[in-house]
């Protein structure tokens, strides 16, 4: 069997260079007050080793970790795994965050909290006290929930709040819901549909009253009225079948629908099926998220393609380069984008005229 090569560390770099590990780090670091000469010899050391600074290194000199800590609500995202439902919130936000952090020599760390315990000040001050992080990101409902921005901001933690446009510590971001749900109702409404209903999302999440927001005004605009067309859900496939149920036995049920996320919207179309409706002949339908699913049902989703790489990237930018700049402008809006694909179509006997 080939012996395994031993790793180069930075003990190798120091004793080659003939300085301390200190010196080293100080190097890695690029930190001030570092002559000239012993960069250049640093430097040739660690190209003749071909050694690649380890966060370990990085370290070394105390002042930054290297690290930025993820957090998503620990109950929803282990049902989301455990159900194997095709969602990929989870995927988008290590996408955005690991790349940009790999740009700057970060890494990110991925960690589940559960929003509603009782302890949860006493566990997410665990996870800060072993990681040391240089900043966090939080998303619904960690985003807006007190106890964790007021014991962030006591600890002198930068951090990001996707999902969030209270004033506050920390630097909030959101993902232009309102301006989404507006942007999906004017695609209805240019399809000439009038009875269009929303299934939102639970009220514990500031994001559905947005998007409620967004679908009033655009219906407003339009002088079409919304009574009985709005019905909540709690992002799972049981309450949007409950909620398309309720909407699709109204004696006069609404021509197109509006799902607050993936799951429903797949709740909607099987429900509709099961009641003898087809999309988009019957039913048109929009929903948000955009999640590799909406590709595979039949007919394929229109949806809301929500920005979660692009925005995990721009909070991972903004927390690394957080001191060194302007305060952004806040909120901080990553715009959403609309996917127009076969579930959605004019309502049935209308003549384009």
């Amino acid at each position: 069997m080939a012996r395994r090569r031993q790793a180069v560390t930075i003990k190798h770099v120091a004793a080659e260079a003939k300085v301390s590990l200190q010196t080293v780090s100080r190097v890695i670091n690029n930190e001030p007050n570092v002559r000239a000469a012993m960069k250049e010899r640093v430097q040739a050391a660690i190209d003749m080793l071909g050694y690649v600074p380890s966060i370990a290194a990085q370290r070394m000199s105390g002042s930054k970790s290297y690290l930025i800590l993820a957090i998503n609500d620990r109950d929803r995202t282990i049902a989301e795994w455990q159900a194997r439902q095709g969602g990929d919130w989870v995927d988008q936000m290590l996408l955005g965050g690991m790349l940009k952090c790999a740009e700057h020599g970060y890494r990110m760390i991925f960690e589940l909290v559960d929003t509603h315990s009782d302890h949860v000040e006493r566990e997410l001050g665990a996870a800060i006290a072993a990681l040391q992080p240089d900043g966090i990101i939080l998303t619904p409902p960690h985003s807006e929930n007190p106890l964790i921005t007021g014991f962030l901001d006591r600890q002198k933690i930068p951090f990001a709040r996707i999902g969030s446009v209270e004033p506050g510590p920390g630097i909030a971001m959101t993902m232009g819901d309102k301006g989404s749900a507006r942007m999906a109702t004017e695609h209805l409404l240019a399809l000439s549909h009038r009875s269009i209903a929303l299934i939102a999302g639970p009220e514990e999440y500031n994001l559905s009253n947005w998007r409620i927001d967004g679908w009033q005004h655009a219906m407003a605009n339009a002088g079409l009225p919304t009574d009985g067309l709005l019905v909540r859900g709690d992002f799972s496939y049981d309450s949007g079948v409950a909620a398309a149920q309720t909407l699709l036995d109204r004696k006069n049920r609404p021509t197109a629908i509006i799902a607050s996320n993936d799951q429903m919207a797949l709740a909607v179309l099987d429900t509709a099926i099961k009641m003898g409706l087809r999309a988009p002949d019957d039913l048109s339908l929009v929903s948000f998220d955009n999640s590799p699913v909406t590709r595979f049902t039949s007919p394929q989703l229109t949806a809301i393609d929500q920005p979660i790489a692009a925005t995990f990237s721009k909070a991972v930018e903004l927390l690394i380069t957080n001191g060194n700049g302007p305060e952004p402008v806040q909120p901080v809006v990553v715009e959403s984008s609309l996917i127009v694909r076969g579930s959605t179509a004019p309502p049935a006997g209308h003549s384009g005229c």
